[in-house]
């Protein structure tokens, strides 16, 4: 499914997400959502979430 669709993801959302240090590289981290942080509907990048463990990153993957 799409990461920049806020409607596509919840908390509970098993996602892959890019961290701001890893934005040059593109190395995923993957996780459970939290909270949602971006209020728009849409962002190009991807929706930015924080994970239970407390990272944040922009949702690139969401996962079944």
């Amino acid at each position: 499914m799409n990461g920049t669709i806020r409607a596509n993801i919840k908390p509970g959302s098993h996602v892959k997400i890019v961290l701001k240090k890893d934005q040059k590289t593109g190395t995923l981290t993957e996780g459970i959502v939290k909270d949602l942080l971006t209020s728009a509907p849409k962002h190009h990048r991807g929706i930015k979430v924080r994970l239970q463990d407390g990272q944040i990153g922009r949702v690139q993957e969401i996962l079944e």
